[in-house]
């Protein structure tokens, strides 16, 4: 089962001393040929009568994720880049600022304005929502394009309920599933 082998794999690393928190290693995830073949199909089933025309992730684990439940879900992938992301791209970018994050912290995000259309349909797709900033901003960029999010998929979800409910948010983890750190 996919979920316990996630959990297995999993562990909370100590950045070094100048740090005030561990930090999430999902390393273990992609290095596991069985963990990578089923996490897209896994995500994209989160969603089963979504029919999402297009798959939006963001860097930088999203540039993995993304095509893989693109491949599952039978459609294309559009990365969103984060500030400093527009060295990637050649044409017009498409910014949402993100309201502060776990750390306090605000970004941009943003995506190609050329690869999202009107009337799209898009799953959002990440490894983890903790306070959802990076879903919200990236819903304002979907919206602002004139397209529609059917979803947000993500791999662990550690956000209140109320985030999870306005992001219409599906995850295969909840982080009470995760060891402590």
């Amino acid at each position: 089962m996919l979920s316990r082998r996630l959990v297995e794999l999993f562990r909370w690393i100590d950045p070094g001393p100048d740090s005030t928190h561990l930090v999430s290693d999902l390393s273990g995830w992609w290095r596991d040929p069985a963990v990578l073949a089923e996490v897209g199909p896994a995500l994209a089933a989160l969603f089963p009568d979504a029919r999402p025309t297009v798959v939006v992730a963001p860097e930088v684990t999203g540039l993995l994720l993304g095509p893989l439940v693109a491949v599952a879900a039978g459609t294309g992938f559009v990365p969103a880049y984060k500030d400093g992301g527009e060295r990637h791209r050649v044409g017009a970018m498409r910014w949402a600022e993100t309201p502060p994050d776990h750390r306090g912290r605000r970004l941009r995000v943003g995506v190609d304005d050329r690869r999202l259309e009107p009337g799209d349909r898009v799953l959002l797709v990440d490894d983890w929502v903790d306070t959802g900033a990076q879903s919200d901003a990236l819903h304002r960029v979907v919206r602002d394009a004139g397209a529609v999010v059917v979803g947000t998929a993500a791999l662990v979800a550690t956000c209140p309920p109320e985030v999870a409910a306005r992001l219409r948010l599906r995850a295969l983890l909840g982080g009470d599933r995760l060891p402590e750190g």
